[in-house]
């Protein structure tokens, strides 16, 4: 009924994550619905990125309520429901750009729904003010005005990950100075790395500074989750450490 193997089953049972509520004069596992409704919990948790450590504490908790977790979880799913959505729009709007041969057919309203809103050209002339000057501004200049729709949309998709999954060790407590904080903050980097300019461990943490000193860099990032702005700027400096 919920899809989950035999063999995983026995192993929650094995490490105390789900024990049956009994068993049968066969030895078969019995659940009953309360059973079934942490077995929901759980993997509502692996679904957010969450670990069966950290689920089995969470569920073990005595201050735990379900119900207040239920709509913690449903918020959670809604919002990444309209991001998965957006972005859906924007990979058909590119299509739609590639079927009717290129940037110049497209309308204004479909040009920034694209970006699912956020128009970059808006910061252009204030970025080149404060970077202009920058070994990293020149390479991030050449490097995008190379890519396509495609490539843009690509980027899109890759950053939200990062962003969707440390929103997710957020959530679920995990300080920004532990292995996965630190881990993600590097694929972060990386990110960077990749399509921008070089991105050292210590431009990296600098780029931390920035985004919590610019309430437009916080907005964007906060959208994920709330106080993940701060959450990720101190993964980021703590990252550039290791």
């Amino acid at each position: 009924m919920s899809g989950v193997s035999v063999r995983a089953l026995h192993h929650y049972d094995e490490i105390g994550l789900l024990r049956p509520s009994a068993r049968s004069a066969s030895e078969y596992r019995l659940y009953d619905d309360d059973d079934l409704l942490r077995l929901q919990q759980i993997l509502i948790g692996r679904e957010l990125g969450m670990s069966l450590e950290d689920i089995k504490q969470s569920l073990d908790d005595p201050r735990f309520d379900r119900r207040a977790a239920l709509q913690r979880q449903r918020q959670e799913l809604a919002a990444r429901a309209e991001r998965t959505a957006a972005m859906l729009r924007a990979v058909d709007d590119a299509l739609a750009m590639l079927d009717n041969e290129g940037a110049n057919t497209m309308s204004q309203e479909r040009r920034s729904s694209m970006f699912n809103g956020f128009d970059a050209t808006r910061y252009e002339r204030e970025a080149e003010q404060r970077w202009g000057d920058t070994d990293a501004w020149s390479v991030s200049k050449q490097r995008t005005s190379k890519y396509s729709a495609a490539d843009w949309q690509r980027y899109k998709v890759e950053a939200d990950a990062v962003m969707t999954d440390a929103a997710a060790l957020l959530r679920a407590g995990v300080v920004p100075l532990s292995v996965d904080a630190m881990d993600v903050a590097e694929r972060h980097r990386r990110l960077i790395d990749q399509w921008f300019y070089r991105c050292a461990a210590d431009m990296h943490a600098s780029l931390a500074d920035v985004y919590e000193a610019d309430e437009r860099f916080a907005a964007n990032i906060d959208a994920f989750g709330e106080g993940l702005t701060r959450w990720l700027a101190a993964a980021m400096r703590a990252n550039a450490q290791r």
